[in-house]
């Protein structure tokens, strides 16, 4: 449903500027990745819409970044409707909650937080556009859509070059990376941070944090530092080559944080060498953390599989961290939804190598991007068939609900059986 009020919204002739037309697949496709907050487009953001069509991709990116049950419940809220079971379910399903209780309050939660940081965001780099563009509205509304963008990790951009003019601004570089940073950390934890602050100023008692908090915060800072110095390695006599070491820092710590799911660059990726481009493939195939603006497996889903690997490696049978025990269902729910991940991403390669004239290396690219609701590419978005952009189309809706949420939509839930058959083994490996 949403993505059909989005595909209407944008196809108004007062959300482009005059005598643009597009085809109504370039539509959809720009719709679902805006709903995705992936960033991937057929058509250039600043040539294509007009002002109002500029604020109408920014209701949707908020609608796609935040959660569409979350403005929901917000609506339902302001028109004095109860939420009830059926909607608290459709809630629990959009936020990955394993249970109904406090559903309602943790919405309300992540919007306030949400607009916070984002109206924090917006007027620092408005005010710091001052000097880049003409007038105070056109600074602004830069400075508006680039903190909605990173915030929602949406990877649209109204520049036309993304980042690129401001690849030596390093000001403007840690904004951003702060502000893509909080949209793909999870809200459960910039819930529990705000706890922590607010318990730490009431009482001397000691806060704990939940495992869920330190295994994606943990995880996803780690993928952060691993990304960068391995594509500093990499590059270094490379496109680094001829770079001081805080252009060739900035650039790499810049690179390892948007392909977390971001879209954004500071340079064009296709000047990486094919190593480079490749672990920027894994960073975006692995994704943000559940609960969160982003896509792809997720960050507990791959922390989960290497601490499930580590414990099998040791002779564990059950998988331990922090003092404590993982259930033994989240242990499978990540290999399942890795294994998926993995054979939808692969049979999608399959597909555009037969369709398409691009490379393995920028079709990959292209197919990790849209899975992981990145947004980065290599170039050949706009040249995509229409069998391509299909393809893209649904990675970048089943990367942004989950495969968790998106086998939760197709199947009837758990079946319990009341007998078993004899079990046997079988050889491995």
């Amino acid at each position: 449903m949403t993505v059909i009020i989005s595909v209407c919204l944008l196809s108004l002739p007062v959300a482009l500027k005059p005598n643009v037309s597009w085809s109504f697949l370039d539509v959809v496709f720009t719709a679902v990745s805006a709903v995705s907050v992936t960033g991937l487009t057929v058509v250039s953001t600043p040539d294509t819409f007009s002002v109002t069509g500029i604020f109408i991709l920014l209701f949707i990116l908020q609608f796609g970044g935040i959660g569409i049950m979350t403005l929901g419940t917000f609506v339902w809220l302001v028109l004095g409707k109860k939420i009830g079971l059926k909607e608290r379910q459709l809630i629990m399903t959009d936020q990955n909650q394993s249970h109904l209780s406090g559903l309602v309050k943790l919405m309300r939660q992540i919007l306030v937080i949400i607009l916070i940081i984002e109206a924090i965001g917006t007027i620092i780099l408005g005010t710091y556009f001052l000097s880049y563009f003409p007038t105070w509205q056109e600074a602004y509304l830069q400075g508006l859509f680039a903190s909605v963008s990173a915030t929602t990790n949406a990877g649209f951009d109204i520049t036309g070059e993304s980042l690129i003019p401001f690849a030596h601004d390093y000001f403007v570089q840690t904004i951003n990376i702060i502000l893509l940073t909080l949209g793909a950390i999870g809200f459960p934890v910039l819930i529990e941070c705000k706890d922590y602050i607010l318990h730490k100023k009431q009482n001397n008692r000691r806060f704990r944090f939940t495992l869920y908090t330190k295994l994606t915060t943990i995880t996803f800072f780690a993928l952060m530092i691993l990304g960068t110095i391995a594509i500093l390695a990499l590059e270094v006599n490379h496109f680094f080559q001829d770079k001081s070491w805080h252009e060739s820092f900035f650039y790499a710590f810049f690179q390892s944080s948007s392909t977390r799911n971001g879209g954004l660059a500071t340079m064009d990726v296709s000047d990486f060498s094919e190593p480079t481009l490749i672990i920027l493939c894994v960073l975006m195939f692995i994704g943000a953390s559940p609960s969160s603006v982003g896509g792809g497996v997720r960050t507990t889903t791959f922390a989960i599989n290497l601490l499930f690997l580590f414990a099998f490696a040791r002779g564990y049978k059950n998988v331990r961290i922090f003092k404590r025990e993982l259930h033994e269902d989240d242990v499978r729910k990540s290999l399942v939804v890795t294994v998926i991940a993995v054979f939808l991403c692969f049979l999608a390669t399959v597909i555009l190598t037969r369709t398409e004239s691009f490379s393995l290396i920028e079709i990959l690219f292209e197919v990790c991007s849209a899975f992981g609701t990145t947004g980065l590419s290599m170039g050949i978005t706009a040249d995509l068939s229409s069998i391509g952009k299909i393809v893209i189309t649904l990675l970048m809706f089943i990367g942004r609900i989950g495969i968790l949420s998106f086998i939760f939509l197709i199947n009837k839930g758990d079946v319990e059986t009341n007998y078993h058959y004899p079990k046997e083994r079988v050889i491995l490996g």
